[in-house]
């Protein structure tokens, strides 16, 4: 395997942040500023540096790369697989639907079941992030697969605007598109790890009005009169505030709990729209973090993901939540840094902070979304 790595902000050209070397057919993942994403020539411009690449864009809450993360800028990782192979396939959820009409499940069964299944080792996945039930669609993706194909991935992100999230596979990166990279080879190692670090706190509710990923009752209360209540003076604050106060979700089903990150709030109804869903009789509580326990889990899911290799990785592609990357605020390229620490030098370092991970829990196979974890994927050829 070999990468190459570039950068440009506002104010500069493309810079290399590695040795310039010539690459076949690489696949080209460009991450970053959304608004420099909308510009009319970037797939022109990526596509002169590289004329024979396959090149996925998504827009981000902040660009990782082997050397910091910034927020105005786009970082391209060039990979060329010289043991392995990829396929590449899109869908677009606003292509036939209006955003409420979007069958999530739907959509990402048959994503991935354009994916050729001999030899399938692995799946990237880069989605939209503001349409899309993140949890219908990861299921839909297991359906394809009988839930024995490891994918990890990503919802786009847009800073803490939530405005609109874009991605594209060679062409100019537009709203509702999702890219799925499925590799193939023999040789390919794939391992992958989450971890949040996010502590549950105050009593635990019963979820007892919800439809979808909208919260409407706890405890046979508005969600939102609660929510608010505990947020005291940082009420004033939301939605914003809440990506620093999401929830904790258990359900009767399910012996994991996962973290809900609070994307909207709607006043009229007193509800809360989650990135996911929400199942009635869940039982949800609140959750709080301090940078420390942040940078801890990024070093643990690190750790884990390097512990489940025979080989030593090439590439670590890095997901974190925009939440996160808010608790962190200045500090925020620690986390990135511990990663480093664990996977070593010699591994190219790529990624995104998000609106949603996708990965299975540690021991599952089965992805599922998470919020306000670090979700690290390990390959090497």
């Amino acid at each position: 395997m070999k990468t190459v790595q570039l950068r440009k902000n506002n104010t500069s050209d493309w810079e290399y942040l590695s040795e310039k070397i010539e690459l076949k057919e690489p696949l080209v993942l460009v991450f970053g500023n959304r608004f420099m994403l909308e510009s009319d020539t970037i797939y022109n411009e990526i596509k002169e540096i590289f004329n024979d690449g396959h090149i996925v864009f998504g827009s981000a809450s902040g660009d990782i790369s082997t050397q910091s993360v910034n927020d105005d800028s786009l970082t391209i990782t060039a990979i060329e697989f010289e043991k392995s192979s990829f396929i590449i396939k899109t869908t677009n959820v606003l292509e036939n639907n209006s955003s409420e009409d979007i069958d999530s499940f739907k959509v990402g069964k048959n994503l991935i079941s354009q994916l050729p299944k001999e030899g399938l080792k692995h799946v990237f996945v880069l989605s939209e992030g503001s349409f899309i039930n993140g949890s219908q669609f990861t299921r839909g993706m297991n359906a394809a697969t009988q839930d024995n194909l490891l994918i990890t991935g990503a919802l786009c992100g847009d800073a803490a605007r939530f405005e609109k999230t874009i991605c594209s596979y060679n062409e100019n990166p537009k709203a509702g598109e999702i890219v799925a990279i499925g590799l193939y080879g023999e040789s390919l190692e794939v391992s992958f790890s989450i971890n949040g670090g996010w502590t549950p706190f105050g009593p635990e509710r019963v979820v007892t009005k919800s439809k979808g990923n909208v919260l409407y009752e706890l405890d046979n209360l508005p969600a939102l009169d609660l929510y608010k209540k505990y947020l005291g003076e940082k009420a004033k604050e939301l939605p914003g505030a809440a990506l620093l106060y999401p929830l904790n979700v258990k359900s009767k089903e399910d012996n994991n709990s996962i973290v809900r990150t609070i994307l909207n709030i709607d006043e009229e109804e007193n509800s809360m729209i989650l990135a996911g869903d929400v199942f009635e009789n869940s039982k949800v509580q609140l959750m709080m973090t301090n940078v420390d326990n942040i940078v801890n889990a990024a070093e643990k899911a690190a750790i884990s993901a390097s512990e489940a290799r025979k080989n030593k990785p090439e590439l670590a592609i890095l997901v974190s939540c925009i939440g996160r990357k808010l608790v962190l605020d200045q500090r925020v390229e620690e986390e990135v840094e511990e990663v480093m620490e664990v996977v070593g030098k010699s591994t190219a370092i790529t990624g995104l902070y998000s609106y949603g991970e996708i990965a299975p829990f540690i021991g599952e196979n089965n992805c599922q979304l998470h919020n306000q974890t670090m979700t690290i994927t390990l390959i090497s050829e």
